[in-house]
């Protein structure tokens, strides 16, 4: 197995451990999930932090749900290919908060925070492990591949991933695809920031009403106002 899978296969079997645990995860455990040798971790991965930074990596990566969004079926009507769309949505938001939250409830400190301490191995080249490359040394992030552009680059191609799922029904939209798939991911992030207790409001109603809009009918509050 190659160094780069190995690093991908351990940050997947380390996921929901950290989503549990938060920095408490022992590498221990995770070699454990992963149904390897501990030592295996440390040929691919300097330390458990890196292993952690790399974890919030695949949390934020978008691939799982660009996936998702491009096998929903094209000839379902505009609101179901919507749902389809917002449950995956929903899912990769939720499982970046729930990563992100709990390594943050534990005190973890991103790479870009941490500065090294007296002390520290200095003998080992930046993104190395065992001799081997690791992270972006590797050619992406750590534990496998980030699309160029970071952030900007993932927001764009979800975006256009949206825009396909209006494409069908372009003639009989009010704004062009790339419109609506921009205000759609603007009221599924705006979800994601709700007051803790709310509760999430049903996928299907809010389709329903992004679709068909707030009116019961065409008019019906410019009558109701007369």
């Amino acid at each position: 197995m190659s160094p780069e899978r190995r690093r991908e296969m351990i940050v997947l079997a380390a996921l929901p451990l950290v989503a549990e645990y938060g920095t408490a995860v022992t590498t221990s455990q995770v070699a454990r999930a992963a149904g390897i040798g501990e030592a295996t971790i440390f040929r691919v991965f300097v330390d458990k932090d890196e292993l952690l930074d790399a974890c919030v990596a695949e949390a934020l990566h978008p691939g799982h749900v660009l996936e998702q969004l491009a096998a929903v079926p094209l000839d379902q009507p505009l609101a179901a290919r919507l749902t389809e769309a917002a449950e995956a949505m929903r899912a990769h938001m939720t499982r970046i908060g729930t990563v992100l939250g709990a390594l943050h409830a534990s005190g973890h400190r991103s790479s870009r925070d941490r500065r090294p301490s007296p002390g520290d191995r200095t003998d080992a080249p930046t993104g190395t492990a065992g001799g081997e490359p690791t992270g972006e040394a590797a050619g992406g992030r750590p534990g496998g591949s980030h699309p160029p552009g970071g952030r900007e680059a993932s927001l764009r191609q979800t975006r256009e991933a949206l825009a396909e799922l209006f494409e069908p029904d372009r003639e009989a939209l009010r704004l062009p695809p790339e419109r609506l798939a921009a205000l759609f991911m603007d009221l599924m992030f705006a979800g994601s920031r709700r007051p803790a207790g709310d509760t999430a409001p049903d996928v299907a109603e809010l389709v329903d009403v992004f679709v068909h809009g707030a009116l019961a009918r065409p008019g019906s509050a410019e009558e109701g106002a007369k």
